[in-house]
């Protein structure tokens, strides 16, 4: 029986004194023997963490007795194994780096569709209006050779804030699609969709959850391939369980 809860988790909101908070958060996580990455930012968290149900669980309710963190959700997954070797808190400038800090995903969401709503479209083919659906892979090519949406357009990037500028020089040929962008939990999206609009993509949306909470809802529909997540388990099949490891493709790989 796999015993070991896994939940990655993240919330744009102003955040300040911020070691005061890693200290706090780092003796919870270390009560319940907690594993994982915490990122805290000014802009706000990213987490990955793992441990006994009851203990995670725990830290959340702690975590969202701050009106700050009340909205945050986490996408949950179970291991045999505890897939992290420490607990690490970091404090950093942003929680994904875009290099473009008029974008604000505190500030108002982009335009985002719900994993089953997604899969009527790519079903179809076209959106609820007849318009062609194109997906928009923004992660790294390294995560992209793990698996992706049939027919995605991705950019080959080595890190995110090179997305900005590749899907820029694709504007134009998009001009008539309805994009959709995806990442492995949402997080990337939220700026990646945000920016598409400010250049003035206004038929695009970003997958709600990411792949993961795709892979919740629908499972493999569309899909091909598996999930790279950051942590020892290396990635994900679309039924949430542990890719094999004869099927691994792990190679001296970047993750920034």
């Amino acid at each position: 029986m796999k015993s070991i809860l896994n939940i990655a988790a993240y919330l744009f909101v102003s955040l300040d004194g911020l070691p005061e908070l890693r200290t706090k958060m780092l003796d919870q996580c270390n009560e319940r023997q907690l594993k994982g990455t915490i990122l805290l930012t000014g802009e706000g968290i990213n987490m990955f963490l793992a441990g006994k149900t009851d203990q995670l669980r725990g830290f959340l309710d702690w975590l969202r007795s701050d009106s700050r963190f009340k909205p945050l959700e986490a996408k949950e997954s179970w291991s045999e194994d505890q897939p992290f070797k420490k607990m690490l808190i970091k404090l950093k400038n942003e929680i994904i780096r875009m290099n473009h800090p008029a974008i604000r995903p505190e500030e108002g969401r982009a335009n985002f569709i719900s994993p089953k709503k997604l899969r009527e479209w790519l079903d179809r083919g076209t959106d609820d209006l007849g318009r062609p659906v194109v997906m928009v892979d923004t992660r790294n090519a390294f995560e992209v050779d793990y698996g992706t949406f049939e027919n995605a357009l991705h950019f080959n990037i080595e890190k995110f804030t090179e997305f900005p500028d590749a899907i820029s020089a694709r504007k134009e040929e998009l001009a008539d699609k309805t994009l959709v962008s995806f990442c492995t939990g949402g997080i990337r999206c939220e700026k990646s969709g945000l920016y598409m609009r400010e250049i003035g993509m206004q038929h695009s949306y970003q997958l709600e959850g990411g792949i993961l909470k795709y892979f919740e809802e629908v499972g493999s529909a569309h899909y091909q391939g598996s999930c790279f997540v950051f942590d020892t388990r290396e990635a994900l099949e679309p039924d949430l369980s542990v890719i094999p490891i004869e099927h691994s493709a792990r190679k001296n790989i970047k993750t920034s």
